[in-house]
């Protein structure tokens, strides 16, 4: 047995009504965003970039920007860090 949602209408043909979606934007990628553009996180952001530079300017080296990256991340996921769970209902 199918149960079927009609609406009653006073003759007039049935319109469904649209409903507009918001689209939803995950508060992290936004703090992260902001948390990008600190000072702590903007030099580390310049170190990494320097070592990529370094690094692709030599035609063999073993030396990669691990570390750099993750003194970004780990600068920028603590500033989100503090900011998170503020947001979130």
């Amino acid at each position: 047995m199918v149960f079927e949602e009609k609406m009653i209408t006073n003759g007039e043909p049935e319109e469904e009504e649209e409903e507009e979606e918001e689209e939803m934007v995950d508060p992290i990628e936004t703090l992260r965003q902001k948390c990008a553009e600190t000072e702590r996180c903007v030099q580390t952001w310049e170190r990494l970039e320097q070592c990529e530079t370094r690094v692709g300017s030599r035609s063999s080296t073993q030396e990669d920007c691990t570390e750099e990256l993750f003194d970004f991340l780990h600068a920028r996921d603590r500033c989100v860090a503090h900011k998170l769970f503020h947001s979130v209902k």
